[in-house]
């Protein structure tokens, strides 16, 4: 019986890819092992949106490898559909799957043999136009659910349709009968996931429903405590979802919603689908209906053409808009976009110090947003994770809150008072027998 390992790169969704390519393994009778172990085969799934995603593939693989130099390496993910011979030139490498062929590993290669020579199986991107179910499962308290695969959206500084194909939905039934299955297993959250979660509806090529339709489906569905929406297009956040989320018992009062950049002129050159001015709008709407949620938002610094009064522009308007934490992403050169055609390349010290100046920011109002809660109580989901005898949980509004480890807290929801902000930037909580939840 040989064992299997896997080591995901990148983002919620390929969380949930990776946790889907294991239970086509198990169910083969392959052994699941932890990547440390030193297993036979080693899944590699990679990410083609983060800087340097060759670098991390050849540091991964000469990792696997160390562990054991006869494992079979296989790479899949967003990197592998977009490069496949550049990964098949990397050592130890015995198999490239591009984003048709990820899902079928065990039946394209039933032997897994090292033959000295990596395999390459990566059809044009046209034909990833079937969606296949994902959901991560047995290593995280909260499960991660596809929902939503592929993006009908042309980005100026994205590779993710080229990856992934066009944008497509199983039906809402498909949907509800996976998350009967995740509650049956004990999970207590799901994170819904997706490469454009608010296009979520299209069908075989047709749209059949849309995103508040699901939203709607999930608060009605048993089982399961928390649904959480991991990210959504402020210009697909519409009132309706806002509202249901507003009224919602399972749905947290908390939104990712990608920004990009405070300058509508760098918006534009994005080719983003909205100006900045909506998106004051779907942040004032959920704040007025639901305060103390927390948004969060994903911005780049260093895109072509950004000025020092762009960027400016952009650092203001997120200082003073009411957002509780922002991702900031380095702009980096991908081949195949328009984005490299672009004049006003910004020299790579400046974008490192425009990407620290919003880190800083990002941590103050991370550090006020949790400040503000200090002597309330919320309700905390629990996770296994241990850090030097402390483990840890988020409150439904995304507040990270640490106490000491206790065996009988995890996946547990229990009620902690918010007592402090320690020096890691977490949450100081204790657990409260009864009181009345903030």
């Amino acid at each position: 019986m040989k064992s299997v390992a896997f080591h995901t790169l990148g983002c919620k969704l390929n969380f949930s890819e990776s946790s889907a390519i294991a239970r086509t393994f198990e169910a083969r009778g392959f052994t699941r092992a932890s990547f440390e172990q030193g297993a036979d085969i080693y899944v590699i799934n990679t990410c083609s949106v983060t800087d340097h995603a060759d670098k991390k593939c050849r540091k991964v693989v000469k990792e696997a490898l160390k562990l054991n130099p006869a494992a079979f390496i296989a790479i899949v993910g967003c990197y592998a559909q977009l490069k496949p011979e550049e990964i098949a030139n990397i050592p130890g490498v015995d198999v490239v799957l591009g984003a048709s062929e990820k899902f079928r590993l065990p039946d394209l290669l039933p032997e897994l043999v090292k033959t000295g020579k990596a395999a390459i199986y990566n059809s044009p991107i046209a034909e990833a136009n079937v969606f296949t179910p994902a959901y991560s499962a047995g290593d995280r308290t909260r499960t991660f659910l596809k929902v939503q695969d592929g993006c009908d959206y042309s980005c100026s500084f994205c590779t993710i349709p080229l990856a992934r194909g066009a944008s497509r939905s199983p039906g809402i039934e498909s949907i509800l009968q996976q998350v009967s299955e995740i509650a049956a297993s004990g999970v207590k959250e799901i994170v819904l996931t997706g490469v454009n979660i608010g296009d979520f509806g299209i069908e075989n090529g047709k749209r059949s429903n849309k995103f508040a339709d699901l939203v709607n489906a999930l608060d009605n569905q048993e089982g399961i405590e928390r649904f959480r929406i991991s990210s959504i297009e402020p210009n697909l956040l519409s009132d309706e979802i806002i509202g249901i989320v507003a009224q919602s018992k399972k749905f947290v009062p908390h939104f990712h919603i990608p920004l990009q950049s405070g300058s509508n002129k760098t918006l534009a050159a994005m080719r983003r689908r909205y100006k900045r001015e909506l998106y004051v709008e779907r942040v004032a709407a959920i704040h007025s209906q639901m305060p103390g949620a927390c948004i969060g938002a994903d911005v780049i610094v260093g895109f072509p053409g950004e000025t020092k009064e762009d960027f400016l522009e952009t650092y203001n308007f997120l200082n003073e808009l009411n957002v509780q934490y922002l991702h900031v992403f380095t702009y980096s050169e991908r081949p195949n976009t328009l984005a490299v055609t672009l004049p006003g390349a910004v020299p790579g010290s400046i974008r490192a110090e425009r990407s620290r100046m919003l880190h800083i920011l990002s941590d103050k109002k991370r550090r006020d947003f949790y400040e503000q809660h200090i002597g309330k109580t919320y309700p905390v989901l629990m996770e296994g994770e241990t850090e030097n005898g402390m483990m840890f949980g988020f409150t439904p509004n995304y507040i990270r809150v640490a106490v000491p480890y206790d065996p009988l807290l995890v996946n547990e929801i229990v009620p902690m008072s918010m007592n402090r902000v320690n020096e890691q930037g977490r949450m100081d909580g204790e657990e409260v027998q009864s009181m009345v939840l903030a």
